[in-house]
């Protein structure tokens, strides 16, 4: 074995490489994006020609890694946790299908939403599906968790759940990695029509199954080499605490006492909850500490799974906070240890808000749109998901919300079924192509009064320039949701072509109809990313 200072998400970009995958299909989210980036990369991919392109969106990924799974081959799904929503009917119907070849779907959750617009907790979803979780706690553990996932999808014929936070998908670490690993793995099993042909009969019996699996999956946990159960030694009175530590909750409880914890410890790392275990701690301390980064969800269960008697403290009890990551600092004040000193934060910065770039595209259509909107008292702007969403924010202060990924077109329909006019959508490239066509169809069939600006920048800037789907497919995609040629129209965002740009905008917006605008230049990082590289060809 040698060692290799990773990413979390590298950790497990590799582990699923040496762990045999086909394929990894994603949508770019972050914090997971630069798993499949790393594994776009890594050489071995590239001699094994794994697949490796980016989907339209999370759903799309979850059935093309299915189909993957359907021939009898391993594939890796890689989203953040909104994504989840994104896939839901898909992946709550794979527990259902089963799997053939083993099937990793990885959800990156964001607590503190430092790039994201809720805090969800993605364990849920494995929950509703009721398939195995996983959820490492280390770098370490999250290289290995993959080659451990594939074995345990394909054993008990379920998708398998690794949810990561984004303190472990960013943050890096020395990992031990395999010097030998496993070529791309089929299981040679042919996939069986009446569990994938989910008619009623079918999936009533399939159902059943994977109820009656449940308990083998609760077995599984309890003796998972991920679960470490710690008894207080030396003591045979209670202890005053006890502590449950989930994934990187972990390490924060480890952190606070270096020398090693006073306290009875039961690291979870694998779902369903090993009840055994559970309830062997709780009997052996007075109260119970539940450490999880994210929303109660262990907290929660917990109430139902332990008698009235035991006294449960975390994120609901307020003994830490409720929203927001954890840190080994708010974990410390939950455990009563004393605040460790740091330094005062420094009072003379600046705040520096995030900001479009200088240079970029977005910037002149909402100069241009503000120009318009000014125009028109009842104006109202819906913004929808990337970086373009900076519009929102001082300087322009040009958007009215935003949502989700795709709610500025379907939004700016309803506003407008309601009466509103103008009513404007702004949405970037590769957000139409993942959640806006379906809006925009709708418009059309309703012959909304709306004007559609798809702001086309030719990558998905937000997360790093990943290829956007539609990329100079914008037009044609429109003509065929039905936008009436004359009102499908292009323009350059520059400020030599102000005048043009604004006529325009004025023009589509007194169309009564569905009109369609797309302002189109190249992202400055991107063209500034390709100069350099081939710059570096050149030398």
């Amino acid at each position: 074995m040698e060692k290799i200072l990773l990413l979390g998400d590298q950790a497990i970009a590799l582990g699923a490489i040496h762990a045999g995958i086909a394929g990894v299909y994603a949508y770019p989210g972050t914090p997971s994006t630069e798993i499949t980036e790393y594994i776009q990369e890594h050489p071995l991919a590239k001699e094994r020609k794994l697949h490796s392109t980016w989907c339209t969106n999370e759903k799309t990924a979850m059935e093309a890694a299915l189909g993957v799974s359907y021939v009898g081959k391993r594939a890796l799904v890689c989203m953040k946790h909104v994504g989840m929503n994104v896939c839901a009917d898909a992946f709550v119907n794979s527990a259902i299908t089963g799997v053939n070849g083993g099937v990793v779907v990885l959800a990156a959750d964001d607590p503190s939403m430092h790039s994201s617009q809720n805090e969800q907790d993605s364990r849920f979803y494995g929950k509703f599906a009721m398939i195995p979780i996983l959820e490492p706690a280390s770098q370490q553990e999250a290289y290995d968790m993959m080659a451990y996932a594939y074995e345990l999808s394909e054993r008990e014929g379920l998708p398998v759940l690794m949810r990561i936070t984004t303190r472990m998908a960013h943050s890096r670490a020395a990992v031990a990695v395999k010097s030998d690993f496993l070529n791309v793995m089929s299981t040679g099993r042919p996939s069986v029509p009446s569990d994938w042909v989910l008619l009623p009969g079918n999936a009533r019996r399939r159902y059943q199954e994977v109820i009656a699996a449940q308990p083998t999956l609760v077995r599984l946990s309890e003796d998972s080499p991920f679960n470490d159960y710690k008894p207080q030694t030396g003591n045979e009175n209670k202890a005053k605490l006890g502590i449950l530590a989930c994934g990187i909750g972990y390490n924060y409880v480890m952190e606070n006492y270096p020398d090693g914890c006073p306290y009875p410890v039961l690291k979870i790392a694998q779902y369903p909850l090993p009840s055994d275990k559970l309830l062997a701690l709780a009997e052996s301390c007075e109260s119970l500490l539940v450490v999880e980064d994210g929303q109660p969800f262990v907290e929660e269960q917990l109430k139902g799974i332990l008698p009235g008697k035991y006294t449960i403290k975390g994120r609901l009890s307020g003994d830490l906070p409720r929203t927001g990551e954890l840190t080994p600092d708010s974990v410390r004040l939950a455990l009563g240890l004393q605040p460790v000193s740091v330094y005062a934060a420094a009072q003379n910065i600046v705040p520096r808000p995030p900001a479009l770039c200088n240079g970029c595209g977005h910037r002149d259509v909402y100069d241009a749109l503000n120009r318009v909107a000014a125009q028109y008292p009842d104006a109202k702007i819906f913004g929808d998901i990337g970086c373009y969403t900076l519009g929102a924010l001082p300087p322009f202060r040009t958007l009215s919300s935003c949502v989700d990924m795709g709610a500025s077109i379907t939004m700016a329909k309803g506003a407008a079924d309601a009466g509103l006019f103008p009513a404007i959508a702004v949405i970037g490239d590769s957000t139409f192509t993942h959640s806006g066509m379906t809006g925009l169809l709708d418009a059309v069939n309703d012959k909304a009064n709306i004007t559609v600006i798809i702001s086309d920048n030719l990558t998905t800037a937000m997360t790093g320039g990943q290829d956007s789907a539609g990329t100079n497919k914008f037009e044609a995609i429109c003509l065929g949701l039905g936008v009436e040629p004359e009102h499908v129209r292009v323009v350059v965002p520059l400020p030599k072509n102000m005048e043009e740009i604004t006529r325009i905008l004025k023009e589509e917006i007194e169309y009564n109809g569905v009109s369609v605008i797309i302002p189109r230049r190249e992202c400055m990082q991107t063209l500034n990313r390709k100069l350099k590289q081939k710059r570096a060809a050149k030398a």
